[in-house]
Parts: structure tokens; sequence; C-alpha cells
């Protein structure tokens, strides 16, 4: 699969300077994410990383080969997750945390992205930069987990979100005023109602599609206004001002909320 110049270089630019500090230690680098999934947007999206190691590596190598990178190549931001080729064979919920990259910051213990999720792009979609093929390598994959996955993220992370952003005079309020906030949140939240709906998994842009056949007109406005801005921005928004485009992204996801927790959506 080909992937975009930028990425190809950030991902070059990282080996080089993990091999230079601690050679032989990176094994498999794959991309996941919107790489794999065929929606990486330069101006939006990060890079998703699983860098396997054949042991548990020292924190601070890890930490000394990001900052290399990130001063080399300070976008698109590189995120995701250290393990183990025995941590690819289980269930992604005996893990625990483990080194990581999150909002381009090395964290030595975290769990973002441990989850099954993460497992079943890397299996089905996976793109290869250094390692085997993702086909031929022994990935934990059970499609019922993804579902209840979630569903656990939407009931707990989600639900928090929205109550946290609702409140204007805050950090993650304000930002919804902005107009990558907004999109970022409502194709997340539409990728989820989507897994659960369908038990397979699609990229943001996938998901702002799905979402407008999925849900009534009333919310086609949002949705296209989030696409809008994934896909470039350069049309005018759809909305008057910055407050309206935010109260109609809060009530979306309060729409997706109370649409995916009642009884009986998951098919």
């Amino acid at each position: 699969m080909a992937v975009h110049p930028r990425v190809q270089t950030l991902a070059q630019v990282f080996l080089a300077h993990a091999d230079r500090t601690a050679p032989g230690l990176v094994e498999g680098l794959y991309l996941t994410g919107s790489v794999a999934l065929g929606d990486f947007r330069p101006h939006t999206s990060d890079v998703d990383f699983v860098i396997i190691t054949s042991r548990t590596p020292e924190p601070h190598l890890l930490r000394r080969v990001h900052a290399l990178t990130r001063a080399d190549v300070p976008q698109p931001q590189f995120n995701g997750i250290h393990l183990t080729w025995d941590d690819l064979t289980r269930d992604p919920a005996s893990c625990g945390p483990v080194p990581s990259v999150v909002g381009g910051r090395f964290q030595a213990r975290a769990r973002n992205d441990v989850n099954p999720i993460t497992w079943h792009v890397l299996a089905e979609h996976g793109v290869s930069v250094r390692g085997p093929h993702p086909l031929e390598l022994d990935v934990w994959d059970e499609p019922g987990s993804l579902r209840a996955w979630s569903l656990g993220s939407l009931d707990e992370h989600w639900s928090r979100w929205r109550e946290k952003a609702g409140r204007l005079v805050t950090p993650r309020g304000l930002a919804v005023l902005g107009s990558l906030a907004p999109s970022w949140s409502v194709l997340s939240v539409s990728r989820l109602h989507f897994t659960l709906k369908t038990g397979e998994i699609t990229s943001k842009s996938g998901a702002g599609a799905y979402a407008l056949h999925a849900f009534p007109e009333r919310w086609q406005s949002i949705l296209n206004e989030c696409l809008r801005v994934r896909r470039g921005g350069q049309a005018p928004s759809l909305y008057e001002n910055a407050l309206a485009r935010r109260r109609a992204a809060l009530d979306y996801i309060e729409m997706v909320l109370d649409d995916a927790l009642r009884p009986g959506l998951a098919v």
C-alpha cells in the first residue's frame, strides 16, 4: 500500500534514530489508524504506529528516539504503542500499560490505543514499514470484542467528554469553538456507532458517510461541516458562527450517545 510521502519520511526518520540509538531493538514498525484505513489527511491526521520489540525496551531509550524524531519531523504527530511479539498474540486487556506516545508526548506507561480496535486494524489493514506482512503475524483478533469495546468507550469516555465539553468556559469547551475538535469528536463517535451497528471498522471519513444515511436529515449540516473540515476546509463553513457549530456538534454527540446506549442497537 502506498503511503503519503510525509508519512514515509516520518517513519524512516524514526527508524534511523532508533537504529542509531538502540541497534536491533525495533524489529517491527506497523502503521495503523487513518494511514492503514486509507484516510490520512496531512492537515488533520496524526500517524498511528504499533512498534514491535523482542523485549520490553528501556523507557529512556524510547523517549530519546521519539524526541529526536519529533525534533526532525514535528508534524504530523507520531502516536502509538510499543509492544512485544508476544503482546500481539494476547487479548489487549491483558497487556496493561505499555510505552506509548500520546499527543506527541512519550509516556513510559499508558493504555491509550491498547484495545481491540488497534489489534484488529493491525491484523486486517496494518501497513508494514519494517517486519513481516501483518497477515503473516499471529495477532489476537476477536470480532465480538470490537462491539463491546466500542460500547464501553461511548459509555465511559465519550459520555464524560460530552459533559466536560458542554461547559463553555473550560479548555475542552473552548476547544470545541474551533473547527478541528468538532470534526474529530463528531466523526469519532460516528465510527463507534458504525462498529456497534456492523461489527466492522471504518475511517473517520467513512463514518461520516455512514452517519449521513444512518441518522435523520437534521444532522446532515453538522456531518457535512465535519467532513468539510477533515477534507481541508477550502469551502466556506456551513455555519454562521463558531457558537452555532459548537452547539450542533454537542447536540449530535448527545444524540449518538443516546442512540448507541439504548438496548438492542448492536446486531
